[in-house]
């Protein structure tokens, strides 16, 4: 089992979005970054957990887990001309862009801000505490995914 952290704005979609579908999954489309890309794609695997972290929002943090629970789709936004995912280049052939479904598993009771991990010791591989990191979809050392996950549920 591996761990992850998928980053997005709650404006747009959040952990409660994720929550209240109808059957608690939704394909994580969008994504227009290779190394992003190449990790779903090529490393997740069904029942990997994710933490879903909001961004671009007053208080940027882990807000909610989720787990993958199916790989090796093709991102069907790329061949939609009306779309902002959009990718003339992409054919059905040949698609460009893949993306995997989250399945909700647990909001937290508040979110864990990006302040509080920054001061966590042993939270140094993440790639939301290195500078320059600013991808949409990081891998997360299992030794960080616990200490994070045990933070997260504190009341």
């Amino acid at each position: 089992m591996r761990y992850w952290l998928f980053k997005t704005e709650p404006d747009s979609f959040s952990i409660d979005d994720l929550a209240h579908r109808p059957d608690g999954t939704e394909g994580w489309d969008g994504v227009r970054n290779y190394q992003a890309r190449n990790f779903m794609r090529d490393q997740m695997s069904v029942d990997d957990l994710a933490f879903i972290y909001h961004s671009s929002c007053k208080v940027p943090g882990i807000a909610g887990l989720a787990k993958v629970s199916q790989t090796g789709l093709v991102d069907p936004t790329q061949f939609e001309p009306e779309s902002k995912y959009y990718d003339p280049k992409a054919t059905l052939e040949q698609p460009r862009w893949h993306m995997v479904a989250l399945t909700f598993v647990e909001k937290f009771n508040q979110v864990l801000p990006l302040s509080m991990i920054k001061q966590q010791p042993n939270i140094t591989k993440l790639g939301l505490v290195q500078k320059g990191s600013r991808l949409s979809i990081m891998p997360v050392a299992p030794n960080e995914f616990e200490q994070l996950l045990e933070l997260a549920r504190k009341p």
